[in-house]
């Protein structure tokens, strides 16, 4: 079985400003979850520009044994969640292949992002064909719902409670989604292939579970962080993408730190 889910995220903020400020999260996000043996390894991030297209190519290595959910570390090997991640972000188009190599092609997951400046009603953002347009799901991530997120929920990190000084944006409340000015869409498709008998029916909808919270939880952390972002230029970016590379390996072999509770 494949599970196909497409999911619509949408954000405060301008399809120009998500380039800048999605990046700006996955640096922190990497950077907070890093430590003790886990987290992430960035071995490559450098621009492409071939068949695929035009933009940057990244490969991160995910160290996470004790970072996933209990249920799936109480069934897999420790070398099977040590993950390799590779990303073409050709913004607004991104395409991410996330496999194990302990699993080879029994594993792997692969999400493409389309980037819109609307409220999330484009029905097919990615160009699909029928055939997976008869078989995705889709669904709608509101950042504002806390039970999206239950015991990793952060008041600090709750877009029902900020407002950015520099933006004025927020608090994000009610029908926040169709009233928001400015307003920008992910649209994620995402499939899942576990291909691992007899633990498959239970395990790739875990790890559905796992990426939704993921999602909402970082994109929670990128609206309550407009302040840090929202001037920032693709030069200043990238030097803090290399500057967050050199910490990362140096804090995942240095220190412990306190993960995300994704159970």
């Amino acid at each position: 079985m494949v599970l196909v889910k497409e999911y619509r995220i949408r954000n405060n903020c301008s399809l120009e400003e998500y380039k800048i400020a999605q990046l700006y999260a996955v640096a922190k996000m990497s950077l907070n979850e890093t430590g003790g043996g886990e987290g992430v390894e960035v071995i490559k991030n450098e621009p492409y520009d071939n068949e695929k297209g035009k933009g940057q190519y990244t490969f991160k290595i995910y160290h996470c044994a004790n970072r996933v959910p209990a249920a799936i570390r109480a069934i897999m090997p420790k070398d099977a969640l040590i993950l390799h991640e590779e990303a073409w972000n050709g913004y607004p188009h991104c395409k991410t292949i996330t496999t194990s190599p302990w699993m080879k092609d029994s594993f792997k997951i692969i999400t493409e992002t389309m980037h819109m400046g609307d409220r999330g009603d484009s029905e097919n953002a990615l160009n699909v064909g029928q055939d997976v347009l008869n078989q995705r799901e889709v669904i709608y991530l509101d950042v504002t719902r806390d039970d999206e997120i239950k015991s990793a929920y952060k008041k600090e990190e709750d877009p029902k409670l900020y407002k950015s000084a520099k933006t004025g944006r927020g608090p994000l409340s009610g029908e926040w989604a169709s009233q928001c000015d400015p307003v920008m869409t992910c649209y994620k498709l995402v499939t899942v292939e576990f291909k691992w008998w007899p633990f498959q029916s239970v395990v790739e909808p875990i790890i559905v579970s796992f990426m939704r919270k993921a999602m909402v939880i970082l994109h929670r952390q990128l609206f309550c962080d407009t302040d840090e972002w929202c001037e920032m230029s693709i030069d200043q970016l990238r030097a803090l993408e290399e500057e967050t590379q050199k910490k990362l390996l140096d804090k995942r072999h240095q220190e412990s730190t306190t993960q995300t509770k994704f159970d």
